[in-house]
């Protein structure tokens, strides 16, 4: 049966001349086959031990800071050098990590991708970085407990750090704007079912009908 898999790795993030410690969500779609990892991050023996000797048909990227690709070329070659896939927007954060490695493939909006009988889909949402990208499955998943569920669900978005519980992703940073972001989450993410859980990049889930009611609140708040 497919579902989605869930690791917590730790290590640190650095942009703009600071670093900062940080855990971050690894996700795995997939069934006792084949698998799409989303994020790989800090940790390649962790996430490596949980695919096993399934295939790794992706490595799907929401965006290019470091503490979501710094360890994507290492973990690739342990997986059998699946593609890699970023939005183009991003490789200027990209090349903070890496000299002449690339990703291999692009993220366009609207691109799919199928692993276990389900389709994957990017959406663009810029804000956080220019390519920040989440992933939507349409169709319910078991959502694993160590995620806040444990049973069948509703529609399923991967938000990178675009939306968290509580509010948008962080945007005081160089190649972020606070005003995309809104944007991005009113006109792409609320527009989903309310019933869309969303497994965040960092931190707990939370759905789209319990943070669509506060947009108002966090424009007025600002970032």
């Amino acid at each position: 049966m497919t579902a989605i898999e869930h690791l917590v790795t730790s290590g640190t993030f650095s942009l703009d001349g600071g670093t900062w410690d940080v855990d971050n969500n690894v996700w795995i779609i997939g069934d006792d086959s084949e698998v799409i990892v989303i994020d790989p991050a800090h940790d390649v023996n962790a996430i490596a031990e949980k695919v096993g000797s399934r295939e790794v048909k992706a490595i799907l990227l929401t965006h290019g800071h470091d503490d979501h690709v710094g360890v994507v070329r290492d973990f690739a070659h342990r997986v059998g050098n699946p593609p890699v896939y970023l939005n183009p927007e991003d490789h200027v954060l990209w090349d903070m990590t890496y000299d002449s490695y690339r990703p291999d493939a692009e993220i366009a909006d609207g691109d799919t991708w199928t692993v276990g009988g389900v389709r994957v889909k990017a959406l663009h949402t810029p804000g956080h970085s220019p390519g920040s990208t989440c992933f939507f499955i349409e169709t319910g998943l078991p959502v694993p407990a160590s995620a806040g569920a444990g049973r069948a669900v509703g529609p399923v978005l991967f938000s990178g750090d675009t939306l968290f519980h509580g509010g948008p992703g962080a945007t005081g940073r160089s190649h972020s704007s606070f005003e995309t972001i809104i944007e991005s989450i009113r006109t792409v993410l609320f527009k989903l079912p309310d019933a869309t859980v969303v497994l965040t990049g960092h931190g707990e889930p939370t759905s789209i009908g319990a943070e669509a009611p506060s947009l108002e609140d966090w424009i007025k708040r600002g970032e």
